[in-house]
C-alpha cells in the first residue's frame, strides 16, 4: 500500500490524464464551427451527440478525482503537527498500547488459570468414568469370617 503523498501523486496524475483524454476526444468529436455566423449555427433542439455523452462522462470522472484528490489533501497531517506534537501523539498511543498488553497478559494469566481447572474437572470425570466401567467385579471380595 502506497503512502499518501504516493496516492495524492497517483491521483494528480490520473486527474491530469483525464484533462487531456477529455479534450482530445472532444477535439476528435466536435463538430466544426463556423465562425461568421455563430449565432445560427447554434441549434438548441439538435439531437444528443456522442460529444455530449463524452462531456458528462469526462465530466464525472474528472469531478470524482478531484474528489479524490480532496480528500487525500485532508488526510495528509496538517502544518500545526509539529514533531513534538507527533512524539506527544506517539508516546500517547505507546501508553495505551503498554495499557493494553498488561490487560492481554492478566486475561491470558486468568484463562491459563481456567484452563488448568477445566482439565483438572476432565481428569476427574475421566477417573470416575474409568472407575464405573471396572464396577465392583473388579474390586477385591471381602474375607469370610
Amino acid at each position: 500500500m502506497a503512502d499518501r503523498l504516493t496516492q495524492l501523486q497517483d491521483a494528480v496524475n490520473s486527474l491530469a490524464d483525464q484533462f487531456c483524454n477529455a479534450i482530445g476526444v472532444l477535439q476528435q468529436c466536435a463538430p466544426p464551427a463556423s465562425f461568421s455566423n455563430i449565432q445560427t449555427s447554434i441549434n438548441k433542439d439538435q439531437p444528443s451527440n456522442p460529444t455530449e455523452e463524452y462531456a458528462q462522462l469526462f465530466a464525472a470522472l474528472i469531478a470524482r478525482t478531484a474528489k479524490d484528490v480532496d480528500v487525500l489533501i485532508d488526510s495528509l497531517p496538517s502544518e500545526e503537527s509539529t514533531a513534538a506534537l507527533q512524539a506527544a501523539s506517539l508516546k500517547q498511543l505507546e501508553e495505551e498500547n503498554h495499557e493494553a498488553a498488561t490487560r492481554l497478559e492478566e486475561v491470558v494469566y486468568r484463562g491459563d488459570l481456567l484452563l488448568e481447572k477445566i482439565q483438572s474437572a476432565l481428569a476427574d470425570i475421566a477417573q470416575s468414568q474409568l472407575r464405573m466401567r471396572s464396577g465392583p467385579a473388579s474390586q477385591p471380595a471381602a474375607p469370610e469370617s
